[in-house]
Order: structure tokens, then C-alpha cells, then sequence
């Protein structure tokens, strides 16, 4: 046997929390000095104190790699040092703030992709981040909080995952840290506690933290064989959920702005349904009536979660996806309502009323933008 059919990959365990503060990072020091006290080779690949003092006492005694500099628009920026990691080989690395986007000039754009390096070469990993940097999410959590979130970690990282471990915290437990400073410095507190870290914004996190950390607990345990029941608004025609047999769900792909809201949409609701997901653009009409650039970005985002895309021919953009859904024997259809002119809208409306009534025998699921600012 070679060495490298003996070499295992790396496990991950991910601390998730609904916001900064609730002890992510202490909870992964904590874990860390544990396994050291029983003989574990630790390491630190990057930690971010926040200078919380009680966060950063918790380093003492384990072994930190120095971090790489990369200077950007003539500013030194400091990051994880993978390739350092990779020649020390650890047993365990901790890696904070999963989410983090790397200044550009580094090995890999997302720390993440960094991550997955390591477990590649059988390096374990403790990892933190928040609900709100999940992928599938952000547009909830837009919605919920008016904040848009620009770093994110696709679903189908956090699903490698080993294990995911919810750091939970009281909400009012939370603010009461604020207040007294431990999280940030006065003057930055008052402002988190008067914008992001409103008390409904949090509850609302912190729910929805709880129903991600159940639905992970019950893929594990149920494998193949199980999901959540989800319910969503709907408008059906003769819809029908098959007793046995797979459920497939089809997203109609535009050049539409609001298009990966989407997407997530779809796939976090086949994901809870253990279904399929294929993405699919029909071109019609004459050249340029969709900018052929945005569908295609469209398009790789969908297959960045690792959805299936298909790009079909037709005259008919309705019918030839309808007729496409029928014999793939598609059971939910996606579409995005439009937000266009008086014309435009009238004109796209009757195509949507179009599909709704050639779609016999599956559901079909109209989605809204209603991010803040957007008007539908």
C-alpha cells in the first residue's frame, strides 16, 4: 500500500455561533489546551482575539505559527500562513473566522479554501463562524437585520464538516457582555448595540442558529433516508409530493439581478428535503434579449453549490422549460417574480401564468425579492 492510500484526510469540527461574542473562539482555545494536556500536537493557524483578554489568555502554552504579511494597495495585511502549517503537520490546527476572505495576492481567496488544504493532507481542524456568513442564508439574514453579508462559506463546506458544535449564549446574556465592554470597546458596543445587534435581530439569529444546528443533527443521524419537513408559500397547480421515489427541483435561471436569492432559496429547501437541484437557462428570443454575461455568472453561482446546470434552445422560453421539467419528471419548480417596467412586468407576468398552467403535476414556487430597499 502506497503512502498515499494510508494517508487519511483531516477532520473539521466547526464552533458555530450567531454572533461574534458568544464564546466561539474561547470554546476552541478551551478544546485546544484540553487535547494538549492528553498529548495532541496543537497548533494555531490564525486566532482573532478582538483583544479580549480573557480570549487571549487562553493561548498560553500553545504554539502559535507566525503569520504571513502581503502587501495590498501599499498596506502590509497579515494572514494564515498555510504552506508554514503544511510543513509543521500538526495533528490539529485551530483556524478562527472561517468566513474570512483573504487580502488578494494571497495562496487561496477564501480561508476556507485554506482549510480544506489542510484536511487534505490530514491535518485536523477547529474552526469558528457565524449562522449569518452561511451561504444558503445571507438573504435571510438581509432581510432580518438590513445588513448585507459579503463573506460566506458555501453549504457544501459546512457539510464536510465532522462535526458542528452550536456555541449558544442567552441574548440578553449577550448585550449584558456588551454593555460591559468584554466584546468590543464602548464606543464600537454602542454602536453594534444600536445597529446589527438589536435585540430582535439577535433572537432572530439565534433561532435560526437552532434550526440549523437541529437540521445538521438530523442529516447525521438520519443519513440518506431522512430530511425537515419545510413549508413554503406556494402557488400550486395539481401538486403532488411522490410517496417513494426522488424529488427534483428545477430553478428557471434568468439574467434577473435578484437571481441568487433564488437559488439559495431553492437549494436550501432541497437540501432539507434531501432532493436534487438542477439550474436551468433557456435561450430564446433574439440576440440580446438577456445579457448572456450576468446568466453566466448566474450559472456559476448555482454550480458553486454544487447544483447542475443545464443551458436549453427554444423559441418558447415557457413551454421548452416546462416540457424539459416534464420529462426530467421535475416535482417543484422555481421561478423569480420580476421587477421590471409596466410592459416588461405585464409581458414576463403572462409567461410566469403561463408555465403555472402548463405545469400539471408539480409544484411551482414564485419567489420575491423583498431584501431592504427593494421594491417588488
Amino acid at each position: 500500500m502506497t503512502d498515499d492510500a494510508e494517508k487519511r484526510r483531516g477532520k473539521l469540527k466547526v464552533l458555530l455561533g450567531y454572533a461574534a461574542g458568544v464564546g466561539k473562539t474561547y470554546r476552541m482555545l478551551e478544546d485546544a489546551q484540553d487535547l494538549k494536556a492528553r498529548g495532541v500536537d496543537v497548533v494555531i493557524g490564525y486566532f482573532e482575539p478582538h483583544g479580549r483578554q480573557e480570549t487571549m489568555a487562553k493561548i498560553q502554552g500553545l504554539e502559535l505559527i507566525p503569520r504571513c504579511s502581503i502587501e495590498y494597495r501599499g498596506a502590509l495585511f497579515e494572514e494564515m500562513d498555510t504552506e508554514a502549517v503544511l510543513h509543521r503537520l500538526p495533528q490539529l490546527c485551530l483556524v478562527d473566522e472561517f468566513a474570512h476572505t483573504n487580502v488578494p495576492g494571497s495562496g487561496r481567496a477564501k480561508r476556507w479554501e485554506d482549510v480544506l488544504v489542510l484536511l487534505d493532507a490530514g491535518i485536523d481542524v477547529i474552526s469558528t463562524m457565524n449562522i449569518q456568513h452561511l451561504e444558503s442564508l445571507t438573504d435571510q439574514v438581509w432581510q432580518i437585520t438590513g445588513v448585507p453579508v459579503r463573506e460566506t462559506v458555501p453549504d457544501w463546506v459546512l457539510k464536510q464538516a465532522d462535526e458542528i458544535v452550536m456555541i449558544d449564549l442567552t441574548v440578553g446574556a449577550l448585550i449584558h457582555r456588551l454593555e460591559r465592554g468584554v466584546v468590543y470597546s464602548p464606543e464600537k458596543a454602542a454602536r453594534a448595540l444600536s445597529n446589527f445587534f438589536r435585540e430582535p435581530n439577535l433572537v432572530a439569529l439565534r433561532e435560526m442558529t437552532l434550526r440549523q444546528a437541529a437540521h445538521e443533527v438530523d442529516a447525521q443521524q438520519q443519513g440518506e433516508e431522512g430530511a425537515l419537513p419545510v413549508t413554503s408559500t406556494s402557488c400550486t397547480t395539481d401538486a403532488f409530493l411522490p410517496a417513494e421515489g426522488r424529488q427534483l427541483f428545477l430553478i428557471h435561471v434568468t439574467d434577473q439581478p435578484a437571481m441568487a436569492l433564488l437559488i439559495r432559496r431553492a437549494w436550501r429547501i432541497a437540501d432539507y428535503l434531501n432532493a436534487e437541484c438542477l439550474a436551468v437557462y433557456v435561450r430564446s428570443g433574439p440576440p440580446g434579449a438577456s445579457n448572456p454575461e450576468v446568466v453566466e455568472r448566474h450559472l456559476k453561482f448555482a454550480r458553486d453549490l454544487h447544483i447542475e446546470t443545464r443551458v436549453l434552445e427554444g423559441e418558447n422560453a415557457g413551454t421548452t422549460l416546462v416540457q424539459f421539467a416534464q420529462r426530467q419528471q421535475v416535482t417543484h419548480l422555481f421561478l423569480l417574480r420580476p421587477r421590471y417596467t409596466f410592459w416588461q412586468r405585464l409581458r414576463s407576468s403572462n409567461l410566469i401564468h403561463e408555465m403555472v398552467r402548463m405545469a400539471r403535476g408539480m409544484q411551482i414556487t414564485i419567489v420575491a425579492d423583498r431584501r431592504p430597499g427593494v421594491e417588488t
